[in-house]
């Protein structure tokens, strides 16, 4: 069996400590239509809201455990999340200035990662050629452009991540 593909976005809601919502009892009920039955995991899958953030946030530390999901290395979790949001965007699910700005506030509360960097740069220049013919963030973006410049971007930083987890598995 292998996980729903909204697994990542559920482990990166984790790693940034996010409080437990609607999205995971979605999740919790996707995990058990693919075949995973835990204790926990049914428990996660009939709760509703309002939700005690307390309990809530132990018996996804339960579920995640009795799935055996590794949400310890964040940078990874993260990556794999944004990989998980390319992949939306690029399919037509989520709006690419959505995802942009998922990212940017990531990027923030991360301290201006490295990695996310040009997500944000790419946030701000979209939103001001929404409203002006004018940006300062990323070189040669225009209106005309932009969605290009955004979905070119998406499908190269997804490849390089991939290929850099790829490299890492075959050294292992």
């Amino acid at each position: 069996m292998k996980p729903v593909k909204s697994t990542s976005e559920i482990l990166a809601y984790k790693v940034l400590n996010r409080n437990v919502d609607k999205t995971w009892i979605d999740w919790a009920v996707d995990m058990l239509m693919a075949g995973f039955d835990t204790e926990n995991l049914t428990m996660l899958a009939g709760e509703s809201a309002p939700f005690n953030q307390f309990q809530m946030q132990e018996l996804t530390d339960r579920v995640l455990t009795e799935l055996q999901l590794d949400y310890s290395d964040k940078h990874k979790i993260i990556k794999n999340y944004t990989c998980y949001l390319i992949d939306k965007s690029l399919d037509g699910e989520i709006d690419n200035l959505k995802v942009l700005n998922i990212l940017k506030d990531i990027c923030i509360e991360l301290n201006y990662e490295k990695y996310l960097y040009d997500f944000y740069t790419l946030y701000f220049a979209k939103d001001d050629l929404s409203y002006s013919e004018n940006q300062w963030y990323w070189d040669g973006a225009t209106r005309e452009n932009i969605d290009k410049i955004i979905n070119a971007y998406f499908t190269t930083w997804k490849s390089k991540w991939l290929s850099v987890e790829l490299t890492f598995l075959k050294g292992t």
